[in-house]
């Protein structure tokens, strides 16, 4: 086999791998970059032979002149490839204040996720590569991260129902321009990767400066994926806690005062990082000094709140149920409502919660079994202000709510 044969072989192995057999409808997130083309390039290739139907997506930022003509250079690109092409805008109504680049990452992600839920996608891929983990690994020590920070991107997350796949993190940016280069593929070049402006630009001159040392994005990003194991061992063990000493009922959870107490003070951090999460629907993590302070709170026997989420410790119980003021607002039937329920039944009403306004309107409620604080903050289906169902409450009116997804398998997926 030839050099450049081996070489492809090496990146196809790569894209292989990261497919699950139970992948059957998947996309690939493609900007017109060399990284993102590279990875559609591959997976054209392997879709076929493996009966998975491929979808390509592409978010239009609307930040550059030439976001446009970057999402037709993909667009052509699918149509000779046979592929059905997707462009998403991202409306925020004029140039946004404060991070750019976070704020255009958290809407590509959200952007891309609710298109893929909408279209039956399993899994998203996305060409981040061994540079992109090289450089997001130093901008993090910038902030100070701790190990979660510093582990930066792992290959495969799970999150609403949509698997992101990462299947090149082991390969630099050089590999799959190379790779592009053999197949006389083109790409487009982002002018905002040469801009010193931007963090990620000059993490990027940083590692360039390192590698007269011997440090590499590849050795970087080696040591990444060690970090990430570590990580995986933490969370594995906040994962046996909860299912010893935590119960999860009608989208609230009651955690074992006495067991949480004897947690090593990392677990316990995690596990309420990782309640504020599954309960508040945040993107990221609560900061770290606000963890600590819920911590020392609950240790303390005082109730506190953090990213919209209720903590109440009792005589031998903690309960941790979502904060009445910071549910989402009203959704119609058939939508996810407060980034977590799923009410089926008939489309008619809204959907919003129950509330004490509900409660009046059930006076027999406490028959049901569920405490009054998780069932405040349980879908009810309204028509104007009157109830017509509750499914949590027991009135279900041939409705029913359930959470997306469990406590138990949110924290095996984060």
């Amino acid at each position: 086999m030839t050099q450049a044969g081996a070489a492809d072989d090496a990146l196809l192995r790569s894209v292989a791998g990261a497919l699950s057999p139970d992948i059957t409808h998947m996309a690939v997130a493609v900007s017109g970059g060399g990284d993102s083309v590279a990875l559609l390039h591959l997976l054209a290739r392997l879709a076929p032979g493996r009966g998975v139907s491929l979808r390509v997506v592409t978010v239009d930022h609307r930040l550059r002149e030439a976001s446009g003509a970057e999402a037709a250079f993909v667009a052509d690109l699918c149509a000779r490839l046979g592929l059905p092409h997707a462009v998403l805008i991202w409306d925020h109504g004029g140039a946004p204040a404060g991070n750019l680049m976070d704020q255009a990452r958290n809407a590509r992600h959200r952007l891309i996720g609710a298109w893929a839920q909408a279209q039956d996608v399993q899994a998203v891929a996305i060409g981040h590569t061994a540079d992109d983990q090289a450089e997001g690994f130093l901008m993090a020590l910038t902030r100070q991260a701790g190990l979660d920070g510093l582990s930066v991107m792992p290959p495969v997350r799970h999150h609403d129902g949509v698997s992101w796949l990462r299947p090149l993190l082991g390969h630099s940016r050089a590999d799959l321009r190379a790779y592009l280069t053999r197949h006389a593929e083109a790409w487009v070049e982002d002018p905002t990767n040469a801009d010193p402006r931007y963090l990620r630009v000059q993490a990027r001159a940083a590692l360039s400066g390192l590698e007269t040392m011997g440090l590499t994005a590849r050795h970087i990003a080696h040591s990444v994926g060690l970090l990430a194991v570590a990580r995986s061992a933490l969370e594995a063990g906040v994962a046996d806690f909860a299912r010893a000493h935590v119960t999860e009922a009608a989208g609230a959870l009651t955690v074992d005062r006495a067991a949480f107490a004897d947690m090593h003070p990392e677990l316990q951090r995690r596990l309420v990082a990782a309640a504020v999460r599954w309960i508040g629907g945040g993107v990221h993590p609560a900061r770290r000094t606000g963890q600590m302070q819920v911590l020392a709170a609950v240790l303390d026997g005082r109730g506190t709140t953090l990213g919209g989420v209720r903590f109440r410790p009792g005589p031998r119980t903690l309960r941790i149920s979502r904060e009445p003021r910071a549910v989402g607002g009203p959704v119609p039937p058939g939508q996810v409502w407060d980034g977590r329920w799923v009410v089926d039944g008939a489309a008619t009403g809204e959907i919003r919660a129950l509330g004490a306004l509900g409660l009046a309107q059930l006076p027999d409620w406490r028959t049901c079994g569920v405490a009054r604080d998780a069932l405040v903050v349980s879908p009810g289906v309204w028509l104007g202000a009157r109830l017509i169902a509750a499914p949590v409450a027991g009135f279900g009116q041939g409705f029913r709510a359930g959470i997306s997804r469990s406590f138990g398998s949110f924290l095996l997926s984060h």
